[in-house]
């Protein structure tokens, strides 16, 4: 028997079960074959979807925006100067509000505190678009583009290469750990993940007998790995850091040579965008033919929408 995910919210990776991501990742091969063969369904009509951002976004909005109106729903667009979150009125408030208009909500912005109280506050499913925590739903697209290009996801090795702390590694680790992927991050010291997410994330993988490093060794970090991972040295709200970053990270730069640290011809590169060509990857790598980037972008759309249609309890329609 299929999980039942409805009424549930998406806020980071560790509410959900091994099961439950396998079954998102089920659903959203099924959502992309349906919309490859031109397949237009309506199981979101009557529905609304508010859709919260103090970050820009260009992945994130459009795959929300495309995925809820191409199935019938309306989704509505809200920045900070649209709301009161959290100024004239508080995040308790506005979330209660939403919740009696919408069926769903989804933000994106900094303080994982934010959306937590969403979801506590508001009775409809919730997701997680980024924090500065966590970025779930980046790496359930992630996890959909390996498995498109292997077949499998149990056994690959994962290699993170930059600032092992930032949200998008943070939830890789979980990710990877849960779904049988070796995983390393490859870092300098100062920039290692902290210890909470790494003891959540060797608890998962020993179960399964895999393994989580952290290393600062690139050699060592990337052998045999299946994907190279990168993000920008400095996400949005740490520009001022870039530069004391650039100078920690250069060392880790996607390269060809770095690439061919791996060891194996087949090796493929992700990240999750927007890239800063030379400087956390090199052009050559990116428009290379290792790079799926761009389908690892497009796989954003189908995982939220296959996300949101297990929520609202729609798949089945």
């Amino acid at each position: 028997m299929s999980p039942s995910l409805k009424g549930r919210s998406l806020l980071t990776l560790s509410d959900l079960t091994a099961e439950e991501v396998r079954y998102l990742l089920n659903l959203s091969h099924r959502v992309k074959g349906e919309r490859r063969a031109g397949e237009v369904h309506q199981r979101f009509l009557g529905r609304t979807l508010a859709l919260i951002f103090e970050k820009r976004s260009t992945r994130t909005r459009c795959a929300f925006e495309t995925a809820f109106g191409e199935e019938g729903g309306h989704p509505v667009f809200l920045t900070l100067d649209d709301l009161h979150l959290g100024s004239k009125e508080s995040v308790e408030d506005t979330a209660r509000v939403l919740g009696r208009m919408f069926d769903c909500i989804e933000f994106r912005g900094y303080k994982q505190s934010t959306v937590e109280t969403l979801a506590a506050r508001s009775g409809v499913p919730v997701y997680n678009g980024l924090t500065d925590d966590y970025h779930p739903t980046q790496v359930l697209a992630d996890l959909m583009t390996v498995e498109e290009r292997f077949g499998s996801l149990a056994g690959r090795r994962l290699a993170f290469c930059g600032d092992g702390r930032n949200n998008v590694a943070r939830t890789l680790l979980i990710g990877c750990a849960k779904m049988g992927i070796h995983v390393s991050i490859v870092s300098p010291t100062a920039l290692f993940p902290d210890g909470r997410v790494l003891e959540e994330a060797r608890e998962l993988a020993a179960a399964d007998g895999n393994e989580v490093r952290v290393t600062e060794r690139v050699e060592f970090g990337v052998e045999n790995a299946d994907v190279i991972y990168t993000d920008v040295w400095a996400s949005m709200g740490e520009e001022e850091k870039l530069a004391e970053r650039a100078r920690l990270l250069a060392p880790y730069q996607v390269n060809a040579a770095l690439m061919a640290k791996t060891g194996k011809r087949e090796t493929v590169f992700l990240h999750c965008l927007p890239a800063v060509k030379g400087s956390e990857v090199s052009a050559e790598v990116i428009e290379g033919p290792q790079s799926l980037v761009w389908d690892e972008a497009e796989n954003r759309k189908h995982t939220i929408k296959a996300l949101m249609l297990a929520t609202l309890g729609a798949e089945a329609a």
